[in-house]
This record gives structure tokens, C-alpha cells and sequence, in this order.
């Protein structure tokens, strides 16, 4: 599968530096004005993703802790 490719202008914003995503981009990534996005380093290079890395380790944690302890968490919510 061939990835459209969208060809972005670094731009001067105050003292820093900043792109436009076009619309359809943040369509697709189920995002708007206002929200924050996270830019992830990774092997490839980087990705723009709206999903907090931190959050998703977090969660990745808690999910382990209940597998471990799913008897008592189902004694504890009665």
C-alpha cells in the first residue's frame, strides 16, 4: 500500500518554528484545534501521533496488574 504523501512548509510562528497540517490530515487523525499532538522519535524517524507514548505505558501497566490480580479486583467490586 502506497502512503499519499503531503509536502509541509516549515514556517515562522513568533520566535519559533511551526507547520499547517491540512485538514484532512487532522480529520484523519481524529483531532482539532486545541488538542496537543506528540511528536515520537522511533527508528524510522519521527511520527506525529495525538496518543500520549506515557499514557499508553501506563495503561500497559495497570492492564498487567489486572491480570495478575483479576480474582480479587472481581472479590473487592462486589
Amino acid at each position: 500500500m502506497v502512503t499519499p504523501m503531503v509536502k509541509l512548509k516549515v514556517r515562522a510562528v513568533g520566535s519559533s518554528a511551526g507547520v499547517i497540517l491540512p485538514k484532512e490530515a487532522l480529520a484523519h487523525m481524529g483531532v482539532q484545534e486545541g488538542d496537543e499532538l506528540f511528536l515520537v522519535e522511533n527508528p524510522d524517524g519521527y511520527q506525529v501521533t495525538p496518543y500520549d507514548p506515557n499514557f499508553e505505558k501506563q495503561l500497559e501497566s495497570a492492564r498487567k496488574g489486572m491480570d495478575a490480580y483479576r480474582n480479587t479486583l472481581h472479590e473487592l467490586a462486589k
